[in-house]
């Protein structure tokens, strides 16, 4: 099937869709309500001991199979702008350790750089031993500007020492080479690691036990994954991070051809006897977030069962994971996710045909693959990317995407998009401020062209604001 076909497919199918459960949220405000409403879970009470725990085979550790990621703390406004909510950091952190959940994942670039003092401030007030602190090298910044190896193992050696003094500790229970994988790949793998001798820094401070467990997090290039796991009986590592979610176990490539589908990775690890932490399982939202007609077939199914529930059974029943992380901004979002592993109820062989099939009905949708991550920003022309992004797929998600003016719901669509854009992105912010600069294509690891896609956004938007026909 060509792409202009494959395109007509989707149309016909949202089309069809459109006056069924889709249509049952065309409220005006559908198209920016706050993501703490796509949890829906029943007011159950939240256990305090039945939290699943995982062990890592090199070190013992006993870690919650639920993961704080700490990539998305709340924020609040100041006469400043926004800054971290750091009482309600707190609240989450002190909460999450209540109830049963020890390991946080953090890193240098998270929250423009003020994810790990947040983070340490938190769990600074509990005993270090009640936890596990996750962070990375994340030096791919100081490639390729032409530094000398010298300079290179300087500036990450001084990363690793400010991780350290941000969090408050003396030690790193797990260490993560950050994002291999991406940009060139192997040459980039060679000059972040292997060239400055940072790797062999890292290896030398496991060895001093300041580092306890030493991985990496892939993105982007499955051969340099192949090569780093080639070499793992010289560097031994004691767990990977890789995407693992329902609709990457299969259909990733088909997502964006540059990325590897995560069944491979995790039966390479497995070969291995590797732990595999999990990121991205809800893809940013986007398997909380899922189309009405998607949520309504999901929750038929399970009524008193989050949406975001059945992405979570998933990346935990596999053997051999670790944790799985989740960046939970609100505290229904980690209340409804100790539930759901507190105890994990193992998905079913019917229950996995039931998600691949899910799976396939989502690849129907027209989504960009933004989850949020906001490794684009801070943008030097101001957009906010995620939030057009998000608020994109938000509006395809609930049928408010007219494909053509003469769309029978178009007026509808055009004004819940529309409205809802300038509710959800300031207007000096939107997609119209791009100008193709493509300085945030290399940091984003899902590849999204990001330029490409403001620009054809902004296409639209200028089509529905002039009422053109098209």
């Amino acid at each position: 099937m060509n792409p202009r076909n494959k395109e007509i497919d989707r149309r016909e199918f949202l089309r069809r869709l459109g006056g069924g459960a889709a249509a049952a949220s065309a409220a005006l405000a559908g198209c920016d309500s706050p993501n703490a409403a796509s949890v829906g879970a029943a007011a159950t009470e939240v256990p305090t001991d039945k939290m699943t725990y995982r062990t890592t085979p090199t070190t013992g550790d006993r870690v919650s199979l639920l993961g704080y990621g700490c990539m998305r703390w709340p924020m609040k406004k100041t006469a400043h702008g926004e800054e971290i909510d750091q009482d309600e950091v707190n609240n989450l952190v002190d909460y999450a350790l209540a109830h049963g959940v020890n390991y946080f994942d953090t890193a240098p670039p998270y929250m423009q750089g003020l994810s790990e003092q947040s983070t340490g401030i938190a769990l600074g007030r509990h005993p270090r031993d009640s936890y596990f602190l996750a962070t990375k090298m994340s030096n791919q910044r100081y490639a390729g500007r032409g530094w000398s190896p010298e300079e290179q193992f300087a500036a990450s050696v001084g990363m690793y020492r400010n991780s350290l003094k941000a969090l408050r500790t003396d030690y790193i229970d797990y260490y993560l080479l950050h994002t291999i994988g991406g940009g060139s790949g192997m040459p980039l793998l060679k000059e972040r690691f292997f060239d400055s001798g940072v790797l062999d820094f890292l290896l030398k401070e496991r060895e001093a036990g300041r580092i306890r467990n030493l991985g990496f997090s892939y993105h982007g290039d499955v051969r340099v994954f192949d090569y780093m796991l080639s070499r793992h009986d010289e560097f031994k590592w004691d767990f990977v991070q890789i995407q693992l979610n329902y609709l990457d176990w299969l259909h990733a490539k088909e997502v964006n051809p540059r990325n590897t589908n995560a069944e491979y990775l995790y039966a390479e690890l497995r070969k291995r006897g590797i732990p595999a932490v999990i990121m991205e399982p809800l893809l940013g939202g986007r398997l909380s977030n899922v189309p009405d007609y998607i949520s309504a077939r999901l929750k038929q199914r399970a009524p008193e069962s989050s949406v975001a529930s059945w992405a979570f059974r998933f990346a935990g029943t596999p053997e051999g994971i670790l944790t799985v992380l989740s960046g939970m901004t609100y505290m229904e979002h980690l209340q409804d996710n100790i539930r759901t592993y507190s105890p994990l109820a193992p998905l079913t062989d019917e229950e996995k045909e039931f998600l691949e099939e899910t799976a396939r009905l989502m690849l129907q949708y027209p989504t960009i693959p933004c989850n949020d991550c906001k490794y684009c920003m801070p943008c030097p022309y101001g957009l906010d990317i995620p939030a057009i992004l998000l608020h994109y797929n938000k509006c395809v998600n609930e049928s408010n995407i007219p494909y053509s003016s003469q769309d029978e719901n178009y007026r509808r669509a055009r004004r819940a998009f529309l409205v809802g854009y300038d509710r959800s992105v300031p207007k000096l912010r939107q997609a119209d401020r791009c100008v193709g600069c493509g300085q945030c294509n290399p940091d984003c690891p899902q590849h999204i062209d990001i330029p490409a896609q403001m620009q054809r956004i902004d296409r639209f938007v200028e089509n529905l604001k002039q009422n053109r026909e098209f």
